[in-house]
């Protein structure tokens, strides 16, 4: 496989703002040996004295969260306001898991009829690698590191090569805040040394986010090595209206979603299934949000402006897929306008008379393309939502709440939502089923994943 370039390159202006080296061999090596050295003494440090750091380090990213944000926006694109969103969720996450985290990870008794004492202890497990995207720089990082760190593993964290000065700020904050050296290692490391990681003795575990074709990467190397592995994955994730006594509402909180992180995000709402009998009216709604909008400097955010997506390969990839639909039938109402290079703007879209036919159809759209499909029963909306080999997440919406959870109990996904697109905070499991990856990270199951459950059994 070949090396990547660790590099900022700005999506607002298609400009290469700073580059990296990648690490060496030899680094890669020391990296390894720092983190399993220092798992050796983290481990055996008390969880509430691992929770005082770990609150530490989400402290610093609440201080320094618009710095941070004028990195990530720099560097992938996003809106300032929501980048410097990103950071202060971080900060939740951390102290989330640094509050509950001695609970969750507490020793649990169990019933045992063989009149022994039987207890299940949650220990660390040892190093792990962390392979993390580009689309939430900060966030994918903190609940992937929040929970380890926790359970005394230690971490090598290979971030998007896109994003180095994110990886590099977030290693600075974990110095700052006290976490010991080789307990948290960023390394710029290179495909085969990503390879050479997960099969080295030392890592235990590898968690990666990205996408379908990254996870089959990853997960075929772990497989192989016979490492424990998290993927999460894409997502086409359904947002089903049944019916609304505020059709324009409603439309405007879906339009919202899907734009937000410029449509970039895994759980966002791709598929828009909604009743025959407001789909016109939907529709229309839609279109009036993406009709006129402007490419502005995501720095700045001006009324009536769109953002940069990530780099102009992913918005080109998006384009081909939006004329693809159009070019066999399919109607675009507004927007899908990929604007002149080298920058990476496209305008955020409407898309309608999407088929199987058209790539479009299966395939996860991901940037800013709000695709609506029209259906006539609860039955077929819910047979519509699962034609999809993703099961991420998924939202039904209704003014009937028992009719909208009925729905939802049949959605294939791993995070099903009532009357809210989705359920936001450091306390919801995330993760999903399908070609959407497997494993769980956040709330209590994020400390479940990476743990020896090991039984602890005293006999008579």
């Amino acid at each position: 496989m070949s090396a990547p370039t660790y590099k900022v390159l700005n999506p607002a202006t298609g400009e290469v703002v700073e580059e990296f080296d990648v690490a060496t061999d030899e680094q890669i090596e020391q990296a390894l040996a720092s983190a399993q050295s220092a798992y050796e003494s983290w481990q055996d440090v008390d969880i509430n004295e691992r929770a005082k750091i770990v609150s530490k380090v989400g402290a610093l990213f609440a201080e320094r969260a618009e710095e941070l944000g004028k990195i990530m926006t720099t560097e992938m694109g996003k809106p300032l306001s929501e980048a410097v969103g990103e950071a202060q969720f971080c900060q939740e996450i951390f102290e989330y898991f640094a509050s509950e985290g001695p609970t969750l990870a507490a020793d649990q008794e169990i019933k045992s009829f063989s009149g022994g004492k039987a207890i299940v202890q949650k220990l660390p497990v040892g190093p792990l690698l962390g392979i993390m995207p580009w689309n939430f720089p900060l966030y994918q990082v903190a609940r992937f590191a929040a929970p380890n760190l926790m359970l005394g593993n230690t971490i090598l964290l290979k971030h998007a090569e896109s994003c180095p000065r994110s990886a590099l700020a977030i290693q600075e904050i974990m110095d700052e805040a006290g976490v010991p050296a080789g307990v948290y290692n960023n390394v710029f490391a290179t495909h085969d040394q990503i390879s050479t990681i997960i099969a080295d003795s030392r890592i235990q575990g590898v968690s990666l986010t990205g996408s379908e074709r990254a996870g089959a990467i990853i997960g075929e190397q772990a497989g192989r090595n016979l490492k424990k592995a998290v993927l999460e994955l894409g997502g086409s994730d359904p947002f089903v209206v049944l019916d609304s006594d505020d059709v324009s509402g409603i439309a405007e909180a879906a339009w919202s979603f899907r734009i937000d992180n410029t449509g970039q995000a895994c759980n966002s709402n791709k598929r828009m299934i909604v009743m025959d009998d407001i789909y016109d009216e939907f529709v229309s709604e839609l279109t009036k949000h993406a009709e006129g909008l402007k490419p502005g400097d995501p720095m700045k955010e001006e009324d009536g402006s769109f953002a940069p997506m990530s780099s102009r390969k992913a918005a080109e990839d998006l384009h081909a897929q939006v004329q693809d639909a159009v070019s066999k039938g399919a109607t675009l109402h507004a927007g899908g306008v990929l604007h002149d290079g080298p920058s990476a703007y496209y305008s955020p879209a409407v898309l309608t008379g999407v088929t199987k036919e058209m790539r479009a159809y299966y395939e996860e759209l991901f940037g800013p393309v709000a695709v609506v499909y029209k259906v006539t029963s609860d039955e077929e909306a819910a047979e519509l939502a699962n034609d999809t080999i993703y099961g991420l997440g998924g939202s039904v919406h209704s003014t009937d709440e028992a009719r909208a959870a009925k729905v939802a109990q049949k959605l294939q996904v791993g995070m099903s939502n009532v009357n809210a697109a989705s359920a936001e905070g450091a306390e919801m499991p995330f993760g999903g089923v399908k070609r959407s990856g497997f494993g769980r990270e956040l709330g209590p199951l994020g400390m479940e994943e990476f743990v020896n459950k090991r039984l602890f059994y005293v006999g008579e």
